[in-house]
């Protein structure tokens, strides 16, 4: 459970559309479709109609300050059995990385992996009450583009299980270029947080329109306000 998960759904049946992706930057091919990730009759850039309309404003702020940037949609809507399959590609990865073998785990080891894993990617739950975010077409891993089509530098690559990956990591820090990466990460928040995102608090990348993290997020920043519930559910 994570505190979001307390959130009410109350589905508005919005429909799942196809971004326009000729407005955006785009990675192609997709990175988890390259992995063989089962997306079924849906493509990875599909979101909700309202996500879409707000996407749109929030590169429109953009480029109000930066005329020729554009934002780079990385993914959008995930089914419960890709969220699956990247959280155990995700494990094996992570497991790899370490020079390990998951036969020899102990258990220890076996529950670093998996914190690590789930302190990026949300559990593939099939609870209609606790969605992944992903899952209900509301979320959006976005990072931005410049003048030059270069993917303008973060600091750290999208989907890390790193504290690089914490959106204010750079905040404070005396790395080289510390202060550029923040500032980049900023902007992006900015120009999403405009259109009416919110970002989660664990992932420069990830920002939500409409689900519980969205509402949760909303209700914590704006306590005196009526709470807020969420109106997108997980689509099958």
């Amino acid at each position: 459970m994570r505190p979001y998960h307390n959130i009410p759904i109350i589905e508005c049946s919005e429909p799942l559309v196809e971004i326009p992706l000729e407005l955006f930057a785009v990675e192609s091919p997709h990175p988890y479709e390259k992995l063989g990730a089962p997306y079924g009759e849906h493509s990875p850039y599909f979101v909700r109609q309202s996500v879409v309309d707000c996407l749109i404003a929030a590169q429109n702020y953009l480029q109000i300050l930066y005329p020729d940037w554009q934002i780079q949609i990385f993914d959008a809507y995930r089914p419960v059995s890709v969220q699956q399959f990247m959280v155990d590609y995700s494990f094996a990865e992570a497991v790899r990385e370490r020079g390990l073998r998951e036969s020899e785990l102990s258990l220890n080891q076996r529950q670093e992996v998996w914190k690590a894993v789930y302190s990026i990617w949300a559990v593939p739950s099939l609870d209609e009450k606790t969605p992944p975010p992903h899952s209900t077409g509301a979320a959006v891993d976005v990072t931005l583009v410049d003048n030059m089509a270069q993917i303008v530098n973060m600091g750290s690559p999208i989907d890390e299980m790193s504290q690089r990956s914490l959106p204010d990591y750079y905040a404070n820090s005396r790395e080289s270029d510390a202060e550029q990466y923040h500032a980049n990460r900023q902007l992006l928040c900015d120009v999403m947080l405009k259109a009416g995102f919110q970002r989660n608090p664990r992932e420069w990348w990830h920002f939500c329109l409409g689900d519980q993290m969205w509402a949760w997020l909303n209700n914590e920043s704006n306590p005196k306000n009526p709470p807020l519930t969420a109106r997108y559910g997980r689509i099958f």
